[in-house]
C-alpha cells in the first residue's frame, strides 16, 4: 500500500514549505512465508520491539548479546538497512565503545564522575529525586539515549572491538527499556 503524507514547518520560526513524503508500507498479514518475525516480507521493511534490560548497578555495561538474544531472529531478515535504539529514560544512556577489555567501561565511569561533580559541593538545584539524579541526567545528555547501527546480511555492523553499552547512571539499579527498530531490506 502506498501512501503520501505531508509534513508542514508551520510551528517552526523558519517556516518552509510543506515537505511531500512518499512512503511504502508492508503489511505483515500479508507475508507469504508464514513466520511471527517481526520483519516478514520480500520488500522494504519495518520491525519494532521494546525489550527491558535487568537493572545494573551504577557504571557501563555492555549489553549487546542482551539486545542481540531480543532481536537477533528479526535481524536476520535484513540483508541492508538500519537499527534504531532508543532508550526511555534520562539518567542512564547508551554507547558503542570497547567490547573487550572491562576496563574501559570502569575508566569511563571514573572520567564522568570526576568531570559531573556529585554531594553536597555540587551546584545542582535538582535534587528532588536524589544527589545523583542531576548528575545522571548531564551524564545521560553527554552520551546520549539513541544509537542508530548499519544492518548488513542480517547482521549489526559494528567494528570487531565495538560493542553497545548500557551506562547506569544511578546509584539504585532501575530496569530499563530500550525501543529497538529496525528498516531496511
Amino acid at each position: 500500500m502506498q501512501s503520501t503524507a505531508f509534513f508542514s514547518a508551520r510551528h517552526l520560526p523558519s517556516a518552509a514549505p510543506p515537505v511531500r513524503v512518499r512512503a511504502v508500507f508492508t503489511n505483515p498479514s500479508t507475508a507469504t512465508d508464514g513466520n511471527n518475525s517481526m520483519a516478514a516480507s520480500s520488500g522494504p521493511k519495518w520491525a519494532q520491539k521494546t525489550i527491558t534490560l535487568p537493572p545494573q548497578r551504577r557504571g557501563c555495561h555492555l549489553v549487546t548479546s542482551k539486545i542481540m538474544k531480543e532481536i537477533g531472529p528479526d535481524l536476520s531478515e535484513f540483508k541492508c538497512g538500519l537499527a534504531h535504539l532508543f532508550l526511555h529514560h534520562t539518567s542512564a544512556s547508551l554507547t558503542i565503545n570497547e567490547n573487550y577489555d572491562s576496563d574501559v567501561r570502569s575508566d569511563t565511569e571514573t572520567f564522568l564522575n570526576k568531570i559531573v561533580p556529585e554531594g553536597r559541593s555540587a551546584p545542582w538545584t535538582h535534587t528532588l529525586e536524589g544527589p545523583d539524579d542531576m548528575p545522571a541526567h548531564i551524564k545521560s545528555s553527554m552520551f546520549g539515549c539513541s544509537l542508530t547501527i548499519p544492518i548488513t546480511n542480517g547482521k549489526l555492523n559494528m567494528g570487531t572491538w565495538q560493542g553497545i553499552w548500557l551506562c547506569e547512571h544511578r546509584d539504585s539499579p532501575t530496569p530499563r527499556t530500550v525501543v529497538i527498530t529496525l528498516n531496511g531490506i
